[in-house]
């Protein structure tokens, strides 16, 4: 009965270690997919910050284009004035 007992507790051993070894396995696996996530979140979050950027350009150009307009047109009004 004790070698029985014995054998019980050193099969329970070697199943309990497999078992650490198979979630940290797992584990490792899930932190390598965060990682993957994270990197593909960052550079997503990077290509909306330069669509971003080029999206201010673009109207701070199309604002000096309209007050330069906007400049000739009230220059031209004028010189329509004098004469």
């Amino acid at each position: 009965m004790k070698k029985l007992f014995l054998s019980f507790a050193a099969l329970s051993l070697v199943f309990s270690i497999y078992s650490c070894r198979e979630t940290e396995k797992k584990a490792d696996d899930v932190a390598d997919d965060m990682e993957e996530v994270m990197d593909d979140a960052a550079d997503d979050v990077e290509d909306a910050m330069n669509d971003a950027g080029d999206a201010i350009e673009n109207a701070a150009e199309e604002t000096g284009d309209a007050v330069n307009e906007a400049a000739n047109d009230v220059e031209d009004a004028i010189k329509n004035d004098d004469q």
